[in-house]
C-alpha cells in the first residue's frame, strides 16, 4: 500500500490558525514587527501544534543570512576538532544554525577551496581550528566577507581566538599533587617547539620551586616509557609524582612504572594531560588528567561567530578559557565534586 505524502504545512496554515495576518505570522516567528506578547504567543504556540518548519531559503532571503557556519581545520585526526566541534554543534543547534566541517590537511590549495565554497554557499561566519595553539591554517582569512574566529590555532592580532588555559592546567594539577603530600614531582612532557609545552612547563616550574625537572621529548607513549628508564637508572630519590604533557606519554610512564613493580599511586602519583577518555579511561589505574573543556571552547566559538554576523562588537585579542582537573585512580585522593 502506498502512502501518501504528508502535506507541508505553511505560513499560510500558522496564521489562519492563530486567526492574524500572513505578515504578522511571519513577525511573530522572527521575532520582529510591533505586536502583543500575547499575539507572539499565540502564533507561535499554532505554529507548534501543526509542526511548522519555516523554509530555511525564504528565511534566509527575508534577514540576509544562510543559517550555516563553517569549521575549518588541518585537525584530521580530529583529536581536538570533534570535542570542539561537538559544542560548536551544540551552541548552534537551538539558534537553527546548521554546521559543516572541512578537514583541509595542511594543503593551502584544498584550504582555498574549502573556503571560497563556503563563501559561495554563504555562510554567516567560519570557525577556525587547529592541533595546535601556536601554528596558524595554511589560508588567509582575513578580509574575509564573514567574521572568522579562530578556536585552538593561531590567529591574527587583531583576531577573535580562543585558547584552552595550559598554565592555570598545569598549576591545578601540581597543586592538586602537593596537596597530596607529594614533593618530589617530575614534569616529563613534549617538545619544546609547542608553545603549549613551554606555558605548562613554566607554570610547573613556578608551583614546583626548586628542584623542578622537566624532560622533554616526543607525544607517544614510548617517550613516557624512556623517561622512566632514564629516572629510574639515576642514582639518588626517585619522584613520588608525576606530571605528563599529554595522556599518552602519562600512560607509557604507567606501564613502565607498573613494569617495575613501582606502585600507583601508593609509591608514585602520575597526572596526565587532555582527557583523552580512550588513553585515560583505558589506562590501568584510571587516568588522572587535565580536561581542556574543548567542547566549551566550541560553544564559545559557535556563540561568538553568530554574535559577529549578528553586527555585535566583540573585543578582539586571545580568551584562556579554564581546564579543569578530572581525578582517577592514578593520583590518589578522593575526586571533587
Amino acid at each position: 500500500m502506498s502512502v501518501l505524502p504528508t502535506k507541508r504545512v505553511r505560513i499560510y496554515d500558522v496564521a489562519q490558525a492563530a486567526g492574524v495576518s500572513v505578515a504578522t505570522a511571519s513577525k511573530a516567528l522572527n521575532d520582529t514587527g510591533r505586536m502583543t506578547e500575547e499575539t507572539r504567543s499565540r502564533v507561535k504556540e499554532a505554529a507548534s501544534s501543526l509542526g511548522f518548519r519555516p523554509n530555511a531559503m525564504a528565511r534566509g532571503l527575508i534577514q540576509r543570512r544562510s543559517f550555516t557556519v563553517g569549521v575549518l581545520t588541518n585537525d584530521t585526526y580530529g583529536r581536538f576538532t570533534l570535542p570542539l566541534m561537538a559544542g560548536v554543534s551544540e551552541a548552534l543547534v537551538d539558534q537553527g544554525v546548521s554546521v559543516f566541517l572541512c578537514a583541509i590537511e595542511d594543503d593551502p590549495a584544498l584550504a582555498k577551496i574549502h573556503v571560497d565554497a563556503m563563501l559561495d554557499k554563504q555562510v554567516d561566519g567560519i570557525i577556525a581550528s587547529g592541533k595546535r595553539i601556536d601554528r596558524q591554517l595554511p589560508v588567509d582569512l582575513t578580509n574575509l566577507s564573514v567574521p572568522v574566529v579562530y578556536a585552538f590555532t593561531k590567529g591574527p592580532s587583531d583576531a577573535v581566538s580562543l585558547v584552552s588555559d595550559d598554565a592555570e592546567g598545569s598549576r591545578e594539577a601540581v597543586e592538586w599533587l602537593k596537596g597530596l603530600g607529594r614533593r618530589r614531582i617530575v614534569h616529563i612532557t613534549g617538545p619544546k617547539t609547542f608553545a603549549s609545552v613551554e606555558e605548562r612547563a613554566g607554570a610547573y616550574r613556578a608551583s614546583v620551586g626548586d628542584g623542578a625537572r622537566v624532560l622533554y621529548g616526543t607525544w607517544s607513549e614510548q617517550w613516557g616509557h624512556e623517561a622512566v628508564a632514564q629516572i629510574w637508572g639515576e642514582d639518588g630519590d626517585k619522584p613520588d609524582a608525576i606530571f605528563c604533557g599529554n595522556d599518552q606519554i602519562a600512560r607509557g610512564v604507567v606501564d613502565a612504572l607498573r613494569e617495575r613493580g613501582v606502585s600507583i599511586p601508593g609509591d608514585v602519583s602520575v597526572v596526565g594531560f587532555d582527557n583523552w577518555e580512550i588513553v585515560a579511561a583505558a589506562t590501568r589505574p584510571p587516568l588522572t588528567t587535565i580536561d581542556m573543556n574543548l567542547k566549551e571552547l566550541g560553544r564559545e566559538a559557535g556563540r561568538l561567530v553568530l554574535a559577529l554576523a549578528a553586527g555585535a562588537t566583540v573585543e578582539p585579542g586571545i580568551r584562556k578559557l579554564p581546564c579543569q582537573l578530572v581525578v582517577r585512580q592514578s593520583c590518589g585522593g578522593m575526586p571533587r565534586s
